[in-house]
């Protein structure tokens, strides 16, 4: 047995589709954090996984057994604007395992030196992203949310200059596959209908299995989609950053840059310093996800025989994420108010509730977590409105709402200004804030104890978070 049980296929691809080549070695590696856990569930060594061997492996120093390093190609709409040749330009795939679970997933670096794709980047990460993607994938794995998740991360000894000398890190994502509307663009571009077919028919097999043709697939991520951003929706969460090759097609998380979650509930909020216009704000998120899968359909037209009835069907398909995103958002939200049959006769209930709670700058996380508890009101600046909100909830609640509203509202998220304060002790060279941060936040639902009070806590003026950055 090999000490990572890699079963690549992606690479077995159409060579145009991805650049081969190893990671760039680092100077001097150190662990960060491993996730032993999702170690087991792929199937890597126990060990192994820990080891030195496995630290110059997840470094970039050494090429497992097995693994068949590969650069992915891309392209994409970035803010709206067709950029025809993106791909990993600071990562690269170390290849595919499949799981204890029958699930084929890929094992990335990021962070790991320069590809044909880097342009002018020097294809490295400073820590900070590092520690951020970290956190925030597994605490949005723990609130069941699809996403990439985080297998490794390994300081590298050197330093990484941006405005200033940062220190160097490498992160090893896992992701269910790492094929994006960009990918599929890409080829639809360059009038490439063989990879564009070789990529189609990959994707399926790999993840739509039902899917019998291009519509059916489009269908296919469409709905996940939606199930996806109502997800996000449902806990504050702002991507920051939907442009298309950040959209998987397997319905996942990917490329958490400039994200954020909300403290204070408004739906105009913007937290990446390059969403100069708003375009990525929280609450338009799920119309930028239907504009994600008109691109992809855009990119699958070249498929079809007959092109006109092809974007007629298209067109419908994508015109369904509305119907689809809203059931999903109706079924999140109602659970989060403890209804167990949410209907379109909630709306107006749900829809008073965010109006009193974007008048008085309700802490969004804070705020349905305590929805029950008298302690609710002091999130409102109108106390009596609120009180009003409350009769007419608990004539639609049910019984079991409390059980309900458990299992639906995290008590503790990754806030911003605590995901800063863990990032500034790293660099300091302390990675205890770090570890602690994340024992609470993949555990997001359990009771606040003494311990776990501090993670609720939303930040103070002088602590708020206004502004993210992107990893590079």
């Amino acid at each position: 047995m090999t000490a990572i049980p890699f079963d690549n296929s992606f690479a077995r691809l159409p060579a145009q589709m991805f650049s081969a080549l190893p990671p760039t070695p680092v100077k001097d590696p150190g662990w960060i954090a491993r996730n032993d856990a999702l170690a087991a569930e792929l199937g890597i060594e126990d060990a192994w996984f820990g080891g030195d061997d496995s630290l110059a492996v997840f470094a970039g120093n050494t090429t497992a057994e097995g693994s068949t390093p590969v650069a992915q190609l891309y392209a994409a709409h970035q803010f709206g604007h067709w950029n025809p040749q993106l791909g990993d330009g600071r990562a690269i795939l170390l290849g595919e395992v499949i799981g204890t679970d029958g699930i084929r997933r890929d094992i990335q670096l990021k962070g790991s030196g320069r590809t044909p794709y880097s342009r002018s980047g020097d294809g490295r990460s400073w820590l900070g992203p590092v520690l951020r993607e970290y956190l925030i994938s597994e605490a949005m794995h723990a609130m069941g949310v699809p996403t990439t998740r985080a297998l490794a991360a390994v300081t590298t000894g050197e330093e990484v200059f941006r405005e200033t000398a940062l220190p160097g890190a490498v992160f090893t994502r896992v992701a269910q596959s790492h094929i994006r509307v960009g990918t599929f663009q890409v080829h639809a571009s360059r009038q490439d209908k063989d990879a564009l077919q070789a990529l189609f028919d990959y994707t399926v097999a790999r993840h739509y299995p039902e899917a019998t043709d291009p519509n059916a697939f489009l269908r296919a991520v469409v709905g996940n989609q939606a199930q996806l951003i109502a997800k996000w929706m449902g806990l504050g969460f702002i991507h920051g950053v939907m442009n298309t090759d950040n959209c998987s097609v397997a319905g996942e998380t990917i490329d958490y840059g400039p994200c954020a979650f909300m403290d204070a509930y408004d739906p105009a909020k913007v937290f990446s310093s390059i969403d100069q216009t708003g375009r990525y704000a929280y609450g338009n998120q799920p119309g930028i996800a239907a504009w994600n899968c008109a691109q992809l359909a855009t990119s699958l037209i070249p498929l079809m025989p007959d092109q006109d009835a092809a974007i007629e069907a298209f067109t419908q398909s994508v015109n369904t994420f509305p119907d689809h995103y809203d059931a999903a958002w109706l079924a999140v939200v109602g659970a989060k108010l403890g209804i167990s049959d949410p209907s379109a006769n909630d709306r107006p209930l749900i829809k008073d509730l965010l109006e009193l709670m974007t008048a008085g700058g309700s802490d969004f996380t804070n705020t349905f977590a305590n929805l029950a508890s008298p302690k609710a009101q002091d999130q409102f600046a109108d106390r009596d409105g609120f009180a009003r909100w409350q009769t007419r909830w608990a004539d639609r609640r049910a019984t079991e709402f409390a059980a309900i509203m458990a299992r639906a509202n995290p008590q503790v998220i990754p806030r911003n200004h605590q995901v800063e304060a863990v990032i500034q002790a790293g660099v300091a060279g302390d990675f205890a804030p770090f570890h602690n941060m994340l024992s609470v936040v993949t555990d997001p639902f359990a009771p606040l104890d003494d311990a776990r009070e501090p993670y609720a806590a939303p930040p103070t003026d002088q602590e708020i978070v206004t502004r993210t950055f992107c990893g590079t």
